[in-house]
């Protein structure tokens, strides 16, 4: 089965069909800048060219970076606030020519490591913790989903843990590898201390240069931290495998 999933994110927004059976994206990504200021309006628009540059119009899994509840929007920390409220399902429905399932951004990168990457089969606590604009977190127990858990906006040091440890932050502050990974270790300790986790999964776009700062991570009881490997994939996949069921054919 193939569906389109879309990953919106704080700078950019891209999606490409996905075989949903296999974790496979079956064409290359199409990106488009994140419009700025990001009016729902305006993202939708985004959304439906990239819809249109596929020639796709169907069921469609899209990610969100907000809190989300039955495809409305209850957050807005790396978007515009007039998100907050909105209907985004519904919204993005009329962009896409088909019913669509809006989801929290990491928590469809988890579904997809945890199906198809670095957590497939895994049981006990697996946390996955995306680093981009911000930080955010999927938790699973026993391959059970805690959605909406939003655990970049943990205070460490008084700030959030995004303002201190997110690859933009990095970025930003033009910090080492080094010296940022202390700032992210910091907060791994406090996750850990907080979750007893047995496994941590590093996503998001630093993801492909793990081999940069994973060396320098440790957390206190040895939990193993390894790279997402669906890598800047994985919400894109997440987000169609979770559409599924607005594919599957009525009961009877």
């Amino acid at each position: 089965m193939t569906l389109l999933g879309i990953d919106i994110g704080g700078t950019g927004i891209k999606g490409a069909p996905v075989d949903v059976e296999t974790g496979t994206l079956l064409a290359e990504r199409f990106r488009i800048p994140t419009p700025q200021p990001s009016l729902p309006n305006s993202v939708a628009d985004v959304v439906g060219q990239i819809a249109a540059h596929f020639d796709y119009r169907g069921p469609t899994g899209i990610t969100f970076p907000a809190i989300v509840k039955k495809g409305v929007i209850f957050s807005a920390a790396n978007v515009d606030e007039s998100w907050i409220g909105t209907h985004a399902s519904d919204l993005f429905s009329t962009h896409v020519g088909g019913p669509v399932e809006v989801v929290n951004d990491a928590d469809a990168a988890g579904i997809a490591e945890m199906r198809f990457g670095a957590g497939r089969d895994r049981d006990g606590v697996v946390i996955l913790l995306t680093l981009g604009t911000g930080i955010g977190s999927a938790i699973f127990l026993n391959g059970q989903l805690l959605p909406n858990t939003e655990f970049g906006h943990l205070k460490i040091r008084g700030k959030d843990a995004e303002k201190r440890a997110s690859e933009k932050v990095r970025e930003d502050k033009d910090m080492t590898w080094r010296a940022w990974s202390k700032h992210f270790n910091e907060y791994l300790c406090e996750m850990e201390a907080l979750f007893s986790p047995d496994l941590f999964i590093i996503g998001g776009g630093a993801s492909k240069k793990a081999a940069k700062f994973l060396p320098h991570l440790k957390t206190k009881t040895e939990v193993l931290i390894v790279p997402a490997q669906m890598q800047n994939e994985a919400g894109i996949i997440g987000a169609a495998y979770l559409a599924k069921h607005l594919a599957a054919p009525p009961a009877g």
